[in-house]
C-alpha cells in the first residue's frame, strides 16, 4: 500500500497527543491493551471529529483488534481465538470486515471462495478444445431479443471445460489511498483476459430473431477458429468466413450466468461487428421475454454508425416525451414512445446516438471504447465513452455514475419503474446476420453511416443471399473485448 505524505490535521495530532498520554496510563491500567488504547484515543478524538475517529478506527481497527491470550485481562475459553473482542459500538463502527487494500482472491459465480488467479480458460488459439473454460451450453428455452414470440430463455446444461477459472464475481476495494468519494457500487463479476469466457452459457439453439446463424458451443466455436483470447488479453468472437454456405453461418452467442434485477454492466470493447448483413448488440435480458425485459446497450446493423438502445418490456413502460431535452439526454428518439411489446409489435423505444463513433466501423477506427448500462431506481441509462475520454472511476472499478454527465439515453422510472419491468437481468453478447432487423432493412438507406443501402452498395437483392454467397466480406464481423464488469449497489 502506497502511502501518500500530508501534512497532519489538528484533529490528527489530538489524536496522537492522546495515544501518547494513554501509553504512559496504560501500564497501570487493569487492561493494558492497545485495544484498550486505540479506543480511549478514539473517543477522546471523536468529540472534535467523529467522522475521522471512524475513519481511524476503520484503518487501524484491524491492527490493534488482534492481542495475544494472556496479554492483557483474563483469556476466559469462550474466546479460543486469542483475540480481544471490540465493544459493540466498536463493532457497528468497524461494520463487515473492510479491506483497504484488494485481496488476491476470488470468489465463484456459486459464492464459494477461490484463491489467487486460478486456472486459465487456455483460449489464446482459435484451436482446439475448450480447456478449463467453466462455461455451459444452454440446452433449453429460446429466449428473445427483439423477437415476436413471448419464450422462456431456459436453463443451461453443463457442457464444456473443467474447473479451475478465476472468473471474478466479487471484490475488494481498490489498492491505494481511499477516495474522498467511494463508489455506491461494488463489483460483482468480471471477465477479462484468458478467464473472460469464464461464467458464460453458450447458445446453442435456433436464433429467435430469425437471422441465418448457427449458434455454436464453446469447443466447436474454437476448433473453428470462431473464438480465443488474442496476444493482446482481448476476448475474440467471429462468424464464420468460409466462401459459400447452403444454409446459415455458423457463430457465436454468449450470456452470463449472473442474473440480477439491477445492476451497471461496462463493457470496454475494441471492436465490434460491422458491414452489410451484420446485426451484433450487447445486452440484458430476463428469463420470460417480454415479461421480465429487455436492455439492449449496443446494438446496429450493417453500415451503421451510431448505436441504438433500446427497451422491450412488458405493456405500460414508456418514455414519457419524445423530447431530449426533457428527457435529459443526449441521443434522439427514433422509435415510438411505447416500450411495450403488444401483438406484433416488437419495436421498443429505442434512442439513437448523435455521435458516429458509437457503434460500427467509426467505432472500430476510434479505438472503440466503453459503454455503461444501468438498472436502478431512478431509471434505466445508457452512456457511452470513447477511448480517449473513459472516466477514471471507471477505470478503477468505482464507478460513480453521477459524475459522468448527460447520458447517451435514459428512461426514467417514473413511466417504466425498473423494479416493475426488469427480474433477473443476464448479459448477452450475439452475433446474427439478416433475420428480422438487418433483414428488413436490407433495401434501406438514410440512416447514419448507410448513405447507400446494402442492396445498393452489394447489387444484391436480398440478405440472406449476400450473406451465403460472400463469406470473404465478414472479416469484419468480430466482436474484440477487452473486459465486461458488472456491479450492483453496496
Amino acid at each position: 500500500m502506497k502511502l501518500i505524505p500530508h501534512s497532519l490535521p489538528l484533529h490528527l495530532l489530538l489524536l496522537l497527543d492522546a495515544c501518547l498520554i494513554l501509553h504512559v496510563s496504560a501500564r497501570h491500567s487493569p487492561e493494558g491493551g492497545s485495544n484498550n488504547i486505540f479506543s480511549r484515543a478514539v473517543h477522546r478524538a471523536r468529540r472534535h471529529s467523529k467522522g475521522l475517529a471512524d475513519d481511524l478506527r476503520v484503518a487501524f481497527g484491524a491492527v490493534l483488534v488482534s492481542t495475544p491470550i494472556g496479554s492483557g485481562a483474563g483469556s476466559g475459553s469462550g474466546n479460543r481465538s486469542g483475540l480481544k473482542l471490540l465493544s459493540s459500538r466498536d463493532q457497528a463502527v468497524l461494520g463487515n470486515p473492510v479491506v483497504y487494500c484488494k485481496s488476491g482472491g476470488s470468489r465463484d459465480s456459486d459464492g464459494s471462495s477461490s484463491g489467487g488467479d486460478g486456472g486459465s480458460s487456455g483460449g489464446s488459439s482459435s484451436g482446439g478444445g475448450s480447456s478449463g473454460s467453466g462455461t455451459s451450453t444452454i440446452s433449453g428455452g429460446s429466449g428473445g431479443h427483439f423477437t415476436n414470440s413471448t419464450t422462456s430463455r431456459g436453463a443451461p446444461s453443463s457442457s464444456g471445460g473443467g474447473g479451475g477459472g478465476s472468473t471474478r464475481t466479487s471484490a475488494t476495494a481498490s489498492a491505494g489511498p481511499t477516495s474522498t468519494v467511494s463508489s455506491p457500487f461494488k463489483i460483482v463479476s468480471s471477465h477479462s483476459g484468458n478467464d473472460f469466457f469464464n461464467g458464460w452459457n453458450f447458445w446453442t439453439l435456433p436464433d429467435p430473431t430469425e437471422g441465418i446463424v448457427d449458434y455454436v458451443d464453446e469447443a466447436t466455436a474454437r476448433s473453428n477458429g470462431l473464438l480465443e483470447v488474442n496476444s493482446a488479453g482481448n476476448a475474440i468472437m467471429r462468424v464464420e468466413t468460409t466462401s459459400q454456405v447452403s444454409a446459415n453461418r455458423k457463430s457465436v452467442r454468449i450470456q452470463t450466468q449472473l442474473e440480477i434485477d439491477k445492476g451497471l454492466w461496462i463493457l470496454d470493447a475494441v471492436h465490434v461487428p460491422s458491414g452489410c448483413g451484420t446485426w451484433p448488440a450487447f445486452w440484458t435480458n430476463g428469463p420470460s421475454w417480454p415479461f421480465d425485459g429487455e436492455f439492449d446497450i449496443m446494438e446496429g446493423v450493417h453500415d451503421y454508425t451510431n448505436n441504438q438502445a433500446t427497451l422491450h418490456t412488458d405493456a405500460g413502460c414508456t418514455l414519457s416525451t419524445n423530447d431530449p431535452n426533457k428527457l435529459g439526454i443526449a441521443g434522439t428518439v427514433v422509435t415510438t414512445t411505447n416500450c411495450g411489446v403488444t401483438g406484433a409489435d416488437n419495436a421498443g423505444c429505442g434512442i439513437r446516438s448523435d455521435s458516429s463513433v458509437t457503434y460500427g466501423s467509426g467505432f472500430n477506427k476510434n479505438g472503440g471504447g466503453v459503454y455503461a448500462g444501468l438498472i436502478d431506481d431512478d431509471g434505466t441509462t445508457v452512456w457511452f465513452f470513447p477511448r480517449n475520454s473513459i472516466p477514471s472511476d471507471i477505470n478503477s472499478e468505482t464507478p460513480l455514475p453521477s459524475s459522468w454527465g448527460t447520458p447517451m439515453a435514459r428512461w426514467g422510472s417514473s413511466s417504466c419503474n425498473p423494479s416493475r419491468y426488469f427480474n433477473n437481468q443476464a448479459a448477452i453478447f450475439t452475433s446474427t446476420l439478416c433475420g428480422q432487423w438487418a433483414g428488413g432493412v436490407w433495401g434501406v438507406a438514410g440512416i447514419p453511416g448507410q448513405d447507400q443501402s446494402c442492396a445498393q452498395r452489394t447489387g444484391v437483392s436480398t440478405c440472406e443471399e449476400y450473406v451465403r454467397k460472400n463469406g470473404g466480406a465478414f472479416s469484419e464481423a468480430y466482436w474484440e473485448v477487452k473486459s465486461v464488469k458488472i456491479y450492483q449497489r453496496k
